[in-house]
């Protein structure tokens, strides 16, 4: 009976050890002031920013979702780790926090080294948008947990922000208005039902055109999950509470940043759904509280502010290259999304 090692047992270490050589140089690229140590470490170091009054540390870990089967079918990997990194600083940017640091998690059936690359060029360049260090993370390979080419990732992003500067409900009062920020696409959710619409009632691969347009399926569904940062940085002093669309889509993710005693009411006709949502909703007889649930529907941030603040973010917004427009306002009820 031969003898066996860890390579014939679906674990190679000279393939990790080539994807920690292909990484190093787009780890350290990132790397600021703040960041100290080495690549390589088992911990990685960034020093905490001074400041002269008491500072909030926010955190949140996320994934890409079946995103990611979207990008191994069309063998295209060096978007998705942009996608990870704009979803995680989004999601502290709503309580005003700007990004620190980012750590990254890859796990293959499989590892190979110029995919790990890849999906790693991806994670630098989304921190690179960011002004955020990608501190460190970790590339496992798992043979009997992922069918190859599978492979899954997961982000942890740092942020902070001065307590007296933190967002969130407790400053939103009715009379405050809701300004819409345009999403890239779908992000990062609802992509079960989008691939199962474009697989079997559509019955196209990620190479066929997208119907409707001259880009490919793969195209529109690998556009980068946008990040707001830099269109919201400049006003974040006149924000009162936001909301990341991400998964519940407008309906689920809106409340969130509602005090008890409030309503939302959204007006439906102040935006156009993008074009991609429509086919979808068209070839999978999806119902429209179900697209609403499932998808963003072009709005991927909803921004609660006073009314005299509505202008300046829409104009920092448009500065930055991204549609911004009155949504909406808040009322007096009970915390619920009213969308006419």
């Amino acid at each position: 009976m031969p003898p066996l090692d860890y390579q014939t047992a679906g674990v190679d270490i000279d393939a990790a050890d080539e994807a920690k050589r292909r990484i190093r140089e787009l780890v350290e690229a990132t790397g600021s002031g703040a960041t100290r140590g080495s690549f390589g470490g088992f911990g990685g170091l960034f020093r905490m920013p001074a400041s002269g009054q008491p500072t909030v540390l926010v955190a949140s870990a996320d994934g890409v979702g079946t995103k990611v089967k979207v990008a191994i079918e069309a063998g295209r990997h060096d978007t998705i780790g942009h996608d990870l990194v704009n979803h995680c600083v989004n999601d502290i940017l709503v309580q005003g926090a700007v990004p620190m640091f980012f750590l990254d998690y890859v796990a293959f059936g499989k590892l190979e080294p110029a995919v790990v690359e890849a999906v790693v060029s991806g994670v630098a360049s989304g921190c690179a948008e960011n002004g955020c260090a990608l501190l460190g993370g970790e590339t496992a390979e798992m043979p009997g947990v992922y069918t190859p080419p599978d492979y899954d990732l997961a982000g942890f992003i740092v942020g902070s922000v001065p307590e007296t500067q933190l967002l969130g409900p407790d400053r939103v009062q009715a009379g405050d208005v809701i300004v819409g920020l345009a999403s890239n696409g779908l992000h990062t959710n609802g992509y079960a039902l989008a691939r199962r619409v474009v697989a079997e009632r559509l019955r196209l691969n990620a190479g066929d055109r997208f119907p409707g347009t001259s880009t490919t399926v793969a195209d529109v569904l690998l556009r980068v999950h946008r990040s707001y940062l830099r269109a919201l940085r400049p006003v974040l002093g006149e924000i009162h509470a936001m909301a990341h669309i991400t998964g519940g889509g407008l309906p689920g993710n809106v409340p969130r940043a509602l005090p008890p005693g409030v309503d939302a009411e959204l007006d439906a006709s102040s935006w156009t759904v993008p074009h991609e949502f429509a086919v979808l909703a068209e070839y999978g007889g999806i119902s429209r509280p179900e697209m609403l649930r499932a998808f963003n529907m072009g709005v991927g941030m909803a921004v609660i502010a006073p009314p005299d603040s509505a202008g300046n973010i829409i104009g920092s917004a448009r500065a930055a290259g991204i549609d911004a427009w009155l949504l909406g306002r808040v009322v007096s009820g009970s915390g619920r999304v009213i969308l006419e």
